[in-house]
């Protein structure tokens, strides 16, 4: 899929319309959450996951927690 989007300015910040196509593509509706991620081509967007957040902190607790034996992994 390729198509152009054109930037508009919106307030202090600029903004993006996604078509619809795009948007059935990405499983989402207006008013949901995308993710960004930069990557060496450029960005990646997709739908957020609604439970991301509370997995990293539980990954951030389980990291801060056995941060010893996490280092000796490394190795």
């Amino acid at each position: 899929m390729n198509m152009p989007l054109k930037i508009t300015k919106i307030g202090n910040s600029a903004g993006v319309i996604l078509p619809k196509e795009l948007l059935a593509h990405l499983n989402a509706a207006a008013g949901d959450s995308l993710s960004v991620v930069i990557t060496p081509r450029g960005i990646e967007l997709s739908a957020a996951e609604p439970d991301f957040d509370a997995q990293m902190a539980a990954a951030r607790d389980v990291m801060a927690r056995r941060k010893r034996a996490l280092r000796e992994l490394a190795k």
